[in-house]
């Protein structure tokens, strides 16, 4: 059960002129499911995208990769679920290129006009040809108000759809900007096994739509974590078709650049705190601040050494206010020169440690009482300089044991 998390509401989210989306039942793994879906871009859209910082990246990413530094305008994404294509080696990639031609001879561009992107179960060659033979169908679907559909398509494990959108007035024009993710396993920062696709019918130069889609994934994907697994697959893409007619965005110190970097910022933030309260088998959404750090990288540290930390994230599932638990992630983090004597730990509203002693005010009740809530909040101040850096993350449950233990069956 998803923690605070509904549907996308389809009305709710704005059409992107110069973007078509379609879907397909392939049956690239299972029948009767969409599981394919095609992300039809207009001549002259920019594209931008971030990958896997995991070294065993799959033949999707790869391509991609080698598309994009091909350096030909992107007219399409094609996406599969149920099959990652990773782990295969000289045949992976060949099969990925045969769905990219395949696709580009449909819609009369060019092999290297089409990024492909794949996500299931890792090592299994990729069912191509049912693929190539659900791209017909899957064209004959594309509309531009198919967010919805294409973010319930490209799910994995994941319980609920994943969709944000906002609106803002550029250069006197509405503009749209609207995204889809799936996640919610194998996930920790670096990307994880994530797709998260974002559009906007703003012009934007294409040097600065890369910078956008790198701060955007620092401020989001790269801020949460499940269960401390890097993915093969994860890919994050930004695409601008210019569409809305505005003078193109050539700076975000602009009041124009800010309002379309901060809503970007906005819907990929959505999306990715939307994977993590879609966590396998979570029950709590959890945040994790830390305060008084010399660096936004050290703060980042602990945070993290906190969230990704089995015996915290089992205490959180059991609400037990074991917090020893934390101090020791903040204690094991890292950084060498930390002063103990110096750290803060509140959860919630609830003062726990002050100086590195637990407060005589503090009682298990009032820690505990905190737990048992579905939205949590662990802040710990470093007490040695005037940065911050907040993750989010879940608490590991059963579930999610049996889920994974499942996964293939």
């Amino acid at each position: 059960m998803a923690v605070n998390l509904n549907a996308p509401d389809p009305a709710r989210l704005h059409p992107v002129a110069g973007v078509r989306l379609g879907t397909a039942m392939a049956g690239v793994r299972k029948a009767g499911r969409r599981d394919l879906t095609v992300i039809e871009l207009a001549p002259g859209a920019n594209v931008a995208a971030v990958f896997t910082q995991n070294r065993f990246c799959a033949a999707p990413v790869q391509v991609c990769r080698s598309h994009l530094a091909a350096g030909a305008g992107i007219r399409a994404l094609l996406v599969n679920t149920g099959n990652a294509n990773a782990g295969t080696g000289d045949e992976g990639l060949a099969r990925a290129r045969a769905c990219c031609d395949a696709l580009a001879q449909l819609l009369g561009v060019a092999p290297h006009q089409v990024l492909p992107f794949s996500t299931g179960v890792i090592m299994e060659p990729l069912p191509h040809e049912r693929v190539i033979a659900g791209l017909p169908a899957a064209l004959a679907d594309l509309d531009a108000r198919h967010w919805a559909i294409a973010a319930e398509a490209i799910m994995t494990t994941d319980t609920v759809p994943k969709a944000a959108s906002r609106e803002v007035r550029i250069d006197g024009r509405e503009v749209a900007v609207t995204g889809i993710a799936k996640g919610a396993g194998m996930i920790r920062p670096n990307m994880a096994t994530m797709l998260g696709f974002v559009a906007t019918d703003a012009a934007v130069e294409p040097a600065l739509l890369q910078a956008l889609v790198k701060e955007a994934a620092e401020r989001s994907f790269n801020r949460i974590t499940i269960d401390g697994d890097t993915s093969t697959n994860d890919s994050f893409v930004l695409v601008a078709s210019g569409a809305a007619g505005n003078a193109p965005v050539t700076q975000f110190d602009s009041e124009d650049g800010a309002l379309l970097r901060d809503a970007v910022i906005a819907v990929a933030e959505e999306l990715a705190q939307a994977i993590v309260r879609d966590g396998e088998g979570a029950s709590k959404f959890i945040t994790v601040r830390v305060d008084g750090g010399r660096s936004q990288a050290e703060c980042r540290l602990v945070a993290y050494a906190i969230a990704h930390s089995p015996l915290v994230k089992t205490a959180f599932f059991a609400s037990d206010p074991n917090l020893g638990r934390i101090l020791a992630a903040v204690g094991y983090a890292g950084i060498n020169d930390l002063d103990q004597t110096l750290i803060d730990l509140d959860l919630g509203d609830v003062a726990v440690v002050r100086r590195g002693g637990r407060l005589e005010t503090y009682r298990e009740e009032d820690g505990q009482r905190v737990m048992k809530g579905a939205e949590i909040t662990v802040r710990v101040n470093l007490n040695r300089g005037a940065e911050m850096a907040s993750v989010w993350t879940c608490d590991l449950s059963t579930e999610y044991v049996r889920i994974n233990a499942d996964y293939r069956s």
